[in-house]
């Protein structure tokens, strides 16, 4: 079935590290001293687990957040996927999502 986006008010983190970059994403006020931030970001959960088979999960979220001019950045777990968006446009975000036939918990 499509994905069903939740609001996650859950504390999150994501740590990711490259060879160039240590990128932390985590709950305002969690950050290290010494971080670069930049605060402002809201979470939408896809609820999962979700199937590695499935196609078109991302595409089907992100296509009407950015014909709704929301810019997102995804970051994909082993059991789901995580759309953040800046917190002035959650409610655009919501509303295309909701436009676009997506199911929101609140």
């Amino acid at each position: 079935g499509a994905p069903r986006p939740q609001i996650d008010g859950s504390e999150f983190l994501s740590i990711t590290q490259t060879e160039n970059e240590l990128s932390i994403v985590c709950a305002e006020g969690r950050e290290p001293d010494d971080a670069q931030i930049e605060p402002g970001w809201k979470a939408l959960c896809v609820r999962g687990p979700l199937d590695f088979s499935e196609i078109g999960i991302l595409a089907s979220l992100t296509v009407p957040l950015a014909e709704a001019g929301v810019s997102v950045f995804v970051i994909s777990t082993y059991d789901t996927d995580y759309v953040l968006v800046r917190e002035p446009d959650l409610e655009r975000a919501r509303l295309a999502l909701t436009a676009a036939g997506q199911t929101l918990s609140p």
